[in-house]
Parts: structure tokens; C-alpha cells; sequence
């Protein structure tokens, strides 16, 4: 787990409401809470080598609302995504999406904001799959 790395070294603000990084520490999600984020959603297994067991509990000690919705790019389907997407318009924001190394978190929030702006799935999907150098 990564410590003590100031927080613009590791959140990367998309847009007012959504924020991604890789797999976040408790010094970390403090930091989260003082930039005013208001929800987490990890997007890891547990049996991830990022996996942090407490997370869920400090982050709801914190104040923060908290969703763990784990999936893999490479097996995401039209209907996992609506998941995920739902999951990310009813949490309070701003909102950090989280995964081991990013690339996760990357993908889902580039795929949520094009077909926020009515961008076929598919179409979303392959130039997100291109960025994020994945095969579907």
C-alpha cells in the first residue's frame, strides 16, 4: 500500500464530480477528505494484491460514503457497465474511483461521462478499450 504520497501525486481530477486513482492508503483517504470528496468506489477483488482489508470501515469513519463494485475491464459488458454507472450517479459527490494501478478507474469513467453524452456503448467501448490498450 502506498504511503504518505501527497495527494495530487495520486487522485486525478476528471471533472467536478469524479476523480480516479490507483489503490489509495489511509493517509491517503484522509487527504481525500480534506479536498471534500464525499464517496469512494473501489473497483478491486478481494483477492487482489491491492485489496485493503479496513477500507470500507475507515472510509465510513470518515464520514464517506463507501461502494465497493469490483470488475475487470477485460470481461465488461454492456449491462456490468450500467452497474457500475448507477452505482456512480447515486453516490454523493465528488466521488474518487479507485483501482490498483488506475487503469480500471480510468476506463469506467471515461466509458460513464461518453455515454453521459449519449455515445453508443460500443462506440464508448472501443475507444476506451484503445486508451487503456485492452482487447475485447
Amino acid at each position: 500500500m502506498i504511503e504518505n504520497v501527497p495527494l495530487m501525486n495520486i487522485v486525478r481530477k476528471i471533472n467536478q464530480e469524479l476523480a480516479i486513482s490507483g489503490q489509495i492508503s489511509q493517509y491517503q483517504l484522509n487527504q481525500i477528505v480534506e479536498e471534500g470528496y464525499k464517496s469512494v468506489l473501489n473497483l478491486c477483488f478481494a483477492d487482489e494484491e491491492c485489496w485493503w482489508e479496513d477500507e470500507q470501515e475507515n472510509t465510513e469513519l470518515l464520514g464517506l460514503s463507501y461502494v465497493n463494485v469490483p470488475i475487470k475491464l477485460e470481461n465488461l459488458n454492456h449491462q456490468a457497465a450500467l452497474q457500475v454507472f448507477q452505482t456512480i450517479s447515486e453516490c454523493p459527490k465528488p466521488m474518487l474511483i479507485h483501482c490498483d494501478i488506475s487503469i480500471r478507474s480510468a476506463g469506467i469513467v471515461l466509458l460513464y461521462i461518453a455515454t453521459k453524452q449519449g455515445i453508443d456503448f460500443e462506440q464508448a467501448w472501443q475507444q476506451t478499450s484503445k486508451l487503456c490498450l485492452l482487447k475485447k
